[in-house]
């Protein structure tokens, strides 16, 4: 049985290409592992806050010292690190929004990346805490980004693979629906990009 955590940044609903195509991946992931349990974070619904003052003083201050405040926040970071703990198997649903991930997943990976729970730093430096864990992003986008003159461009792939590096995920898979702005392109790129999920 394979625990698996979708999570949706895309504030878009049935008209989002990343959810459809994040979608997909589920679907072919629940297909190889027919008994595998879902769980669904939808950063559009249930909003991660914007990095404020009072979330970095709670994440630096030893919970010993928590005021009630500090422990609502310290338990809310947690319960979201709890769930890729528990997973075996993330997929992220990441549209590009101006060159980079939206909002929502950026506000998500600010309340995810704590030492002493995703990464920790010992002699030699930081260390991931996540390991044994497959990571699919589903990545959409207007303009082509994987390869041509607009690949430097891209900070989205490239920063969610850091971030998940970081916490100790190195088995990362990339489905690109890309040219969805670009007319000849556009009409198949979907389409394509799903005939092409490959679960391994």
């Amino acid at each position: 049985m394979k625990n698996i955590l979708h999570i949706i940044s895309s504030p878009r609903a049935e008209a989002s290409a990343s959810r459809k195509l994040g979608n997909a991946v589920i679907q072919k992931i629940r297909e190889k592992y027919s008994d595998s349990i879902v769980k669904e974070r939808d950063l559009t619904k249930s909003k991660v806050p914007v990095l404020e003052e009072v979330h970095i003083n709670t994440f630096f201050t030893p919970a010993e010292n928590h005021s009630e405040e500090q422990q609502s926040i310290s338990k809310y970071s947690e319960d979201l690190i709890s769930e890729l703990k528990e997973a075996d198997i993330i997929v992220i649903d990441s549209p590009m929004y101006n060159f980079s991930v939206p909002a929502t997943l950026r506000a998500y990976f600010d309340f995810t990346s704590r030492a002493g729970y995703t990464f920790k730093y010992d002699e030699n430096g930081p260390k991931g805490l996540l390991t044994d864990k497959k990571l699919y992003v589903a990545f959409t986008s207007g303009n082509i980004y994987s390869e041509g003159p607009y690949q430097l461009y891209d900070s989205n792939i490239p920063y969610i693979k850091n971030i998940f590096g970081f916490y100790g995920i190195s088995d990362i898979s990339v489905f690109r629906a890309e040219g969805l702005s670009i007319p000849g392109i556009m009409e198949t790129s979907l389409e394509k990009a799903i005939n092409n999920i490959a679960i391994d």
